[in-house]
C-alpha cells in the first residue's frame, strides 16, 4: 500500500471522531473534483451522468482513469451499480433506482422505517425492485409499521453511497433508517480492498444519512452469518463487523450498531441448519425469523419507547 493511502487511512481514523453532522467529503480527489463521475449528485442524470454510469462498472472504479489500482478507494467513492456487465446497455439498474426514489417521493415523507442494502433487503419483500410480498417473518414482527423497502440486489457499499448521493433519500422523512450491507464487498477483499475500508464506507453512508434526514434514527445492522465453514469471505466479514464496531458509531445517540447474529449461530460458531438459502448467502424464513427477533426489540425501543430486552 501506498504512502498516500496510509495516509488515507489515518485521515479516516481522524475523521472518525469528529461530530457525526460535519460535511461528508469522500477521500478520493479524482471524484471530489468531477474528473470521474461527471455528475455527484442528483437525480434524474444529466445524459453525461447517464453516458458515465452505463459503462461497466469495473473500468469505473476508482484508479481506472489513472490506470492505478487503488482498491483501498474503491469502498468510500460512490459509484453506481450495473445489471448486467455483458450488456453495455442494459439499463435495469437504472430503472429499479428510478423506481425507488419515485418511491420514496410518494410515500417517505412520514413512514417509520426506510431499509436500505442489497438483496438481503430486498428479499424482506414489500419492495419496489420485484414486487415480492411480505415474507412472513416482517409480518409477523413489523406488520403494523409503515416500511419502504430501497434494498437492490448486487449492491456494494458504494453502491448504496451512489444511490444516497442520487435521490433515494430525496424526500424521506423515516422515523428510523435500517442499513445492511457489505456482505458483497467481501468478494474484492481478495483484489487488495481492506475491511478499514468497507468499514468507513458504511460509517460514510451513516453520516450522510444523517444530514440528509437529521431526525432520523440509525441502524447499522452488522453482516449477517453466511458461507460454508469454509468460505473465506464469512471471515473477511466477521473482520468488517470488527472494524465496523472499533468506529464506535454510537457516539452519535442516533445511530444503534445492531449484531443480529444470535440466533444463528451454533455454539462453534457455525451457521444452524435451515437458516440459510440453498446458496449459503441469502437468508431462508429461518434465517429472516432469527433477524427479525433480533431487530424488532431496538426497533420497539425506538418507535415505542419500549424497554430493550
Amino acid at each position: 500500500m501506498t504512502l498516500r493511502l496510509l495516509s488515507y487511512l489515518s485521515l479516516w481514523s481522524l475523521l472518525s471522531h469528529q461530530a457525526v453532522l460535519c460535511a461528508v467529503e469522500y477521500p478520493y480527489a479524482p471524484y471530489r473534483n468531477g474528473a470521474m463521475d461527471p455528475q455527484l449528485s442528483g437525480w434524474p442524470l444529466t445524459p453525461a451522468g447517464e453516458a458515465y454510469v452505463m459503462t461497466p462498472e469495473y473500468d469505473r472504479k476508482p484508479g481506472r482513469e489513472v490506470l492505478q489500482h487503488l482498491p483501498a478507494m474503491w469502498p468510500v467513492t460512490p459509484t453506481a451499480g450495473h445489471w448486467g456487465a455483458k450488456e453495455p446497455n442494459n439499463r435495469r439498474y437504472l430503472d429499479l433506482h428510478d423506481r425507488v426514489v419515485k418511491q420514496v417521493q410518494l410515500n417517505g415523507g412520514d413512514i417509520d422505517l426506510l431499509l436500505l442494502g442489497d438483496s438481503i433487503t430486498q428479499h424482506w419483500g414489500g419492495d419496489v425492485v420485484d414486487r415480492a410480498p411480505l415474507r412472513a417473518a416482517w409480518k409477523r414482527h413489523f406488520g403494523n409499521r409503515r416500511m419502504i423497502n430501497a434494498g437492490i440486489g448486487g449492491d456494494r457499499i458504494e453502491n448504496v453511497l451512489w444511490r444516497i448521493e442520487h435521490g433515494t433519500l430525496e424526500g424521506a422523512n423515516p422515523r428510523i433508517v435500517v442499513l445492511l450491507i457489505g456482505v458483497n464487498n467481501t468478494p474484492l477483499m481478495a483484489s487488495g480492498v481492506p475491511a478499514h475500508a468497507v468499514a468507513e464506507g458504511i460509517r460514510l453512508a451513516v453520516m450522510r444519512i444523517r444530514e440528509l434526514c437529521p431526525r432520523s434514527q440509525v441502524v447499522v445492522v452488522q453482516i449477517l452469518p453466511f458461507g460454508k465453514p469454509t468460505d473465506v469471505n464469512s471471515g473477511h466479514a466477521q473482520t468488517i463487523n470488527n472494524a465496523l464496531v472499533a468506529m464506535d458509531l454510537e457516539q452519535d445517540p442516533l445511530v444503534h450498531l445492531l449484531d443480529a447474529s444470535p440466533g444463528m449461530r451454533e455454539d462453534d460458531g457455525i451457521v444452524k441448519p435451515g437458516i440459510l438459502a440453498p446458496d449459503h448467502l441469502h437468508l431462508a424464513e429461518a434465517g429472516y425469523e432469527a433477524y427479525a427477533q433480533q431487530l424488532q426489540p431496538l426497533i420497539d425501543r425506538l418507535l415505542d419507547g419500549a424497554p430493550s430486552k
